[in-house]
């Protein structure tokens, strides 16, 4: 019997970049945001220089000192169980991350076969039965069922539907696990 397969987007779903992102704009231009200046606007536009805030992206260390999203590593375990898991993320559009997001799934996630993660520049390349993303970009085109997750740049979009936790993804998939 085949396995159903679960594409899962790193930023936002298991990299927690906003607060990576609030640090490293604080320790660059000493001056913090809160999380909550994030919500439902794009990223950067939270910052007071949003160009300041983009070059961050493209700083070798950015992606790969990234804290892990609670509860996404014992998530991940257990969807291993039951379902073929492959890591994606558009990495293209910051070169430099190739080798941290790489670098940091052998951390973070070493249960993840390197078969199994897709480091791309267009997501809707990839044909899986589930794709959990934040970015509506990403999921508006893909042929997986879309699966939002809850950050702060998509507050209030209410367009796919939503888990605002790793716990709230499992929550939802266990009814594929018990059937």
């Amino acid at each position: 019997m085949n396995k159903k397969s679960i594409a899962v987007d790193m930023d936002n779903v298991l990299v927690d970049i906003e607060v990576n992102w609030i640090e490293a704009y604080e320790e660059a231009f000493g001056v913090r945001i809160a999380r909550e200046a994030m919500l439902g606007i794009p990223e950067d536009q939270a910052f007071p220089d949003p160009a300041a805030a983009w070059s961050l992206l493209y700083k070798p260390g950015f992606f790969r000192n990234a804290p892990v999203i609670a509860g996404a590593q014992e998530a991940i375990l257990k969807l291993q169980e039951h379902f073929d898991i492959y890591i994606v993320s558009a990495a293209m559009e910051f070169p430099n991350s190739l080798l941290e997001k790489y670098d940091w799934l052998n951390e973070h996630f070493p249960s993840i076969h390197w078969r199994n993660i897709v480091l791309c520049g267009d997501k809707s390349v990839i044909h899986t039965d589930y794709l959990i993303d934040d970015h509506l970009k990403n999921l508006d085109h893909t042929r997986a069922e879309p699966i939002l997750f809850s950050a702060s740049h998509n507050a209030g979009i209410d367009k796919h539907r939503r888990v605002n936790s790793w716990a709230e993804v499992l929550e939802f998939f266990e009814t594929e696990i018990a059937g």
